[in-house]
This record gives C-alpha cells, sequence and structure tokens, in this order.
C-alpha cells in the first residue's frame, strides 16, 4: 500500500498544534511500519531536515502561488494522483474537495462550525479568514472521506452530532505526548534553558495564544487577583505572544500594573520546552474550548501540577484527580487554584505524581498503530472487489 499523507507546514520554523501532532504520527509510523510505502507531501520551507529519513518513505516538496487553498485543492490532490497513492491522509482539519485518491481525514475539532462569530472582535484577522475557508470546505470534504478521524470522545460526539454520522466512518484515537517531556534534573540543561530564555525564579507557566478560546484574558485577570494576595514573588512566563496584544488584554482587566511580572520568551522550540516547563511551579490551560488538550499531558509528563478546564476534552485528557478542574469562565476559580497550588506543598506533589502517571497513558506509537490500523481498513474495504 502506498499512503500519501499531508504535512503542508512541517517544515515551517515555528510548529504549532496540529504541526506537531502530524510529524509524531510520521516518526512513529518509521518506527512501526516497514512495510507499506509513505509520501509526505510539504511546502518547501527552513526545517527542512524535521523527517527522518527512512527507506520507505518520501518527501515531496509542493510549491503553490495561490497560497494555502490553492497548494490544499489544486496542489496537492495532483501530487497524490501522480505519486500513485493509494489513500491519501489530510491531517489538518480540512482537505481537497475533489481527489481522485481516497481521503482520510482528521478532524482536530470543529470549533469554527459551530455557533461562534467569524467576526468576534477578539482573535486575528488571519483566524478569521482560515475560519472562513473551514467553514466552506470541510462540511463536503467531510462527506467524501471515507474515514474521519478525531482526538477524542468529547469531539467525536460534537461531530457526530453537527454531521448526523450514522455509519461507522468516525472514530476517535487519542494524540500522544513526546517522551522528551519529562522529568529533568540535570542541573546544566536547566541553568542552560534559564539563561537563555532569562526565566524569573518563581513563575507560572501559561501555554496561550491570540485565539480567543485560549482564555488569556481570564488568565491574566487571575493572576493579577492572585498579586493582590502574594504580591511580587511570582511571575507569569508566556510563549510567543505579540506584546501589543498583550498591553490590550492588560488593559481591559484594568491590570496595566503586572506588566513587569509577565515575561514573554519569544518562540521556544518543542525540544526546549520540557526543560522549561521543569521549572515552573504551576502549569495553566484554563482554554475555554479544546479538542484533545497536548499540553495538559506535557506539563503532567514534566511533573509540574496543571490547572486546566471543566469544558470539552480537558476533563477527559486529564483524568480523576491528576489535575485542578476550573471553570474557565470563573477567574477566580483560576486565582484559587494558584493559590492553594502555592499554599498546599502537599497537593502540589500529589498532582505531581498523578499526572507523570496519568500522561504515562499517552503515547504517539499507540496513536500511530491504531492510524495505520484504518489505513489497512480503508485500503482492504477499496480492494474487496
Amino acid at each position: 500500500m502506498k499512503i500519501g499523507i499531508e504535512g503542508q507546514r512541517l517544515f515551517r520554523k515555528k510548529k504549532h498544534g496540529m504541526d506537531m501532532v502530524a510529524l509524531e504520527l510520521i516518526k512513529s509510523l518509521q518506527d512501526i511500519d516497514p512495510i507499506n510505502e509513505y509520501v509526505i507531501f510539504v511546502r518547501p520551507d527552513f526545517d527542512d531536515g524535521c523527517i527522518p529519513k527512512a527507506d520507505n518513505f518520501k518527501i515531496v516538496e509542493l510549491e503553490s502561488r495561490w497560497g494555502y487553498p490553492g497548494w490544499e485543492q489544486l496542489v496537492l490532490p495532483r501530487a497524490a494522483k501522480k505519486e500513485g497513492c493509494d489513500v491519501l491522509h489530510c491531517t489538518s482539519n480540512t482537505g481537497p474537495l475533489f481527489s481522485s485518491v481516497p481521503l482520510i481525514t482528521t478532524l482536530h475539532d470543529i470549533i469554527y462550525l459551530e455557533s461562534i462569530s467569524l467576526f468576534n472582535k477578539e482573535g486575528t484577522w488571519y483566524q478569521k479568514l482560515g475560519n472562513m475557508y473551514r467553514r466552506y470546505f470541510v462540511p463536503p470534504v467531510i462527506r467524501r472521506s471515507k474515514k474521519v478521524i478525531t482526538v477524542s470522545n468529547y469531539e467525536k460526539e460534537r461531530i457526530k452530532k453537527h454531521f448526523g454520522f450514522k455509519d461507522n466512518r468516525l472514530t476517535a484515537i487519542y494524540n500522544g505526548v513526546g517522551t522528551h517531556f519529562k522529568k529533568v534534573v540535570n542541573p546544566v540543561r536547566l541553568n542552560r534553558i534559564k539563561e537563555q530564555y532569562q526565566l524569573p525564579n518563581n513563575f507560572f507557566f501559561f501555554l496561550g495564544n491570540t485565539d480567543p478560546k485560549k482564555n488569556t484574558k481570564g488568565v491574566l485577570k487571575a493572576f493579577s487577583d492572585f498579586n493582590k494576595i502574594y504580591p511580587g514573588q511570582y511571575h507569569l512566563v508566556m510563549l510567543d505572544y505579540d506584546e501589543e496584544e498583550l498591553q490590550k488584554l492588560l488593559n481591559a482587566v484594568e491590570a496595566p500594573e503586572i506588566r513587569e511580572l509577565i515575561h514573554l520568551t519569544g518562540y521556544v522550540p518543542n525540544t526546549d520546552l520540557p526543560a522549561l516547563i521543569n521549572q515552573a511551579t504551576i502549569f495553566l490551560y484554563p482554554s475555554f474550548r479544546e479538542s484533545f488538550g497536548i499540553p495538559i499531558l506535557e506539563g503532567m509528563a514534566c511533573g509540574v501540577p496543571v490547572v486546566t478546564s471543566n469544558t470539552s476534552s480537558m476533563p477527559e485528557v486529564a483524568g480523576d484527580e491528576a489535575a485542578l478542574i476550573v471553570d474557565p469562565t470563573r477567574p477566580l476559580e483560576i486565582t484559587e487554584a494558584m493559590r492553594r497550588l502555592v499554599e498546599d506543598k502537599m497537593l502540589a506533589k500529589l498532582l505531581s505524581e498523578k499526572g507523570i502517571e496519568r500522561a504515562k497513558e499517552f503515547s504517539w506509537d499507540t496513536m500511530a498503530k491504531n492510524v495505520l490500523k484504518l489505513y489497512e481498513e480503508v485500503y482492504g474495504e477499496l480492494n474487496k472487489n
């Protein structure tokens, strides 16, 4: 069997979310499947060495003059046909409307198809245009797909209800957590990361971005209130965040004075994240809506107490008693979680231990084995006659 995998953005330097899932899937397939042939379709970019070489894996770089839509709708299906692929796995929520190669589509979430305004005053125009594109293309792509993969049982039920699935085309396959996310005890490595990113001594780590669903405003409000209890004793470390956007949110929550306690690291490669997370007192992930929430597992695997939400898939991923669960719409609950973990060392230690054990239940190899089984199932159905 020859399997095509869409990895349009894998070569970009700043990889996020769905990019990392696709990359981990490919790496794990290389470990478990030396038999089938694979063709990985990517756009040329700087990080062209991120996919390891393997005899049965071919990388095809595809250019497009028409941006993301042209690459996905025109260039990708032609290339998959030319390469003689038996199936084409589109990994990032969308796919080509017209493909002569049978499709398998990973639909991480359907947030953009739900009752959330495209023109909400929050969020960037890039995010809004992306939602518009997906709103138009996703429904027909899903109807044409032989199989649809999503990443949690919560999301499976949302998709099933939205599209009215009555067959077995939809399946939930959990994501994993990288094996490099673990307790880091090497002081040299910890100090190198601390110096490189100029980390403060005592900090909470918040992994958010400009997407409104990440609840950055709520976290800033909660941290501001926490700072009134413990003035100046803890910092808030945030990754690749825009200074202008941060100032807007601080003004919105009437807390510009905490700017001096917020540390923006810039972009942090995935390989550096474990040593950074290990130095945090608390890992904050009280998002409004997630289809899975890989960072929850990354924080847990590093042995850092995690605060996450009682909504969507997050309780499903966090499990029983392995994290503090809060209502993300109530900043006071986030503040209280911060206070409890700072004051109750036994609770923090217990969550650290339970989090490490919970994270062990999720692996990329298990995810890849389940996806490979789906490839074989589709291929078998296509060749039954």
